[in-house]
């Protein structure tokens, strides 16, 4: 498991305006935090293919089909980071390239007010 590669997870129980459900989230945690055995948490960008979710400003990221082996345009919700155990990570989809994985920390930096 490594940064910028995308899974299937189940999103639930959440609440209010959280994603939920079947959906694949970008997994954005250090690796050397992703690799260490002993270590059960990921940190994750949930993705939505909703087309409001494309509005939302900086901090959603948009990701044509095909990219990372996604099936369908999605938008990476970058203002929705979340912590999972990693045993929620249940399928590898593909892995973004570097010039999505920029775009991505950009988002996330927008969600943040990161330099």
């Amino acid at each position: 498991m490594k940064r910028g590669e995308v899974y299937w997870v189940d999103l639930a129980p959440r609440s209010g305006s959280e994603q939920r459900g079947r959906r694949p989230v970008i997994v954005i945690s250090h690796d050397a935090f992703n690799q260490t055995q002993g270590w059960r948490s990921v940190i994750v960008v949930p993705l939505s293919t909703s087309a409001a979710q494309a509005g939302r400003g900086p901090s959603a990221v948009l990701l044509p089909q095909g990219a990372a082996g996604l099936d369908r345009d999605s938008v990476a919700l970058c203002h929705q980071v979340t912590t999972l155990d990693r045993s929620k990570l249940t399928q590898r989809i593909g892995e973004l390239n570097s010039t999505e994985l920029r775009q991505l920390e950009d988002g996330i930096k927008a969600a943040m007010d990161l330099r």
